[in-house]
């Protein structure tokens, strides 16, 4: 396990070791906790008191975006960018918040991106209280998720505006790609709105105001993102649709060509066969200009058939 710790007292932060973080007075204790092991368990159980119920929402595996409220407290759980590698069915990692009047212990599996921007804020000493973490760590997520949204929407653009047949391949990966993306983000962006919107409405007093604010206003933010996010994958799926029109049509014209050389060249073959045969009684077989004869014979069934394939624009 690892972590770190801040206390906030009048208007100053400072940074405290985690073991004495729970002992130390201000305004705002913040205990943030690194883990992937049972170590967070027993600290949150042992030493800083947390109810069981609370201590399992905070380390399981598995979590979607909810808020709940938990006695004078509240629980959060909101996901975000983060600079490791995820897989593309859990594209964000997760933070944990448990929030009470002048306490707030958070928990990453991941690295989350969004962490240091609060940090900065902290030590800036534009966080005073509880309410004033959550809303930046609201704030941080989603002001980092909108570009990374927009960008989805600009590679969909560019593949609506490159779209022809001789990229069909090409494209099909890039919106395919863009399309799981856009799911993944989805399955996470669209709880958490609804999540945001419910602590805004908690009636807890560490929420004040302003911080009511910045929470609806990240859960707007969320909410078009959401929107778009739906778009995207409308449009990924009528792209993809297009894309299997085009390749459709590219394999008619190609079995259509077929069709004309094997049309052309079927009359020449019975004619060169019959006459490669080797059997006596063919006629002109002995006459010196009998192959000029079939090859001028060859050459103007060729071109009526031509001709004809282009009085009846077969050739497009």
């Amino acid at each position: 396990m690892s972590g770190f710790a801040y206390c906030v007292a009048g208007g100053k932060a400072t940074r405290i070791d985690v073991k004495a973080a729970l002992d130390t007075p201000g305004d705002l204790v913040w205990v943030h906790l690194t883990t992937n092991n049972a170590h967070a368990q027993d600290w949150l159980t042992d030493v800083a008191k947390v109810p069981d119920y609370v201590v399992d929402a905070l380390t399981t595996t598995e979590s979607r975006p909810r808020c709940d409220a938990l006695g004078d407290g509240a629980f959060l759980n909101l996901r975000g960018r983060s600079d490791e590698e995820l897989t593309a069915s859990d594209p964000l990692a997760s933070v944990r918040i448990w929030a009470v009047a002048g306490r707030v212990i958070s928990v990453t599996r991941r690295s989350l991106t969004a962490v240091e921007a609060v940090t900065k804020a902290v030590e800036k000493g534009t966080i005073a209280d509880p309410g004033d973490l959550i809303a930046a760590f609201a704030s941080a997520i989603t002001e980092e998720l909108d570009p990374e949204v927009g960008e989805l929407g600009d590679e969909l653009d560019d593949c609506e505006a490159d779209l022809d047949a001789d990229k069909v391949f090409e494209l099909r990966r890039k919106v395919t790609k863009v399309r799981s993306t856009a799911i993944g983000y989805r399955r996470f962006v669209q709880p958490q709105r609804a999540a945001l919107e419910k602590l805004a409405a908690l009636p807890c007093d560490w929420l004040h105001d302003d911080d009511r604010l910045h929470l609806n206003s990240a859960a707007d933010r969320a909410a078009r993102m959401a929107e778009e996010l739906e778009a995207i994958r409308e449009r990924s799926a009528l792209m993809h649709e297009a894309l299997t029109d085009l390749r459709a049509e590219q394999i008619d014209s190609r079995s259509l060509l077929i069709s004309i050389v094997a049309l052309i060249f079927l009359p020449l073959t019975f004619l060169t066969g019959l006459y490669g045969m080797n059997v006596e009684g063919l006629p002109f077989a002995k006459e010196p200009w009998a192959f000029d004869l079939i090859g001028g014979v060859c050459i103007t069934i060729t071109v009526g058939i031509i001709g004809y394939f282009s009085a009846k624009r077969w050739f497009g």
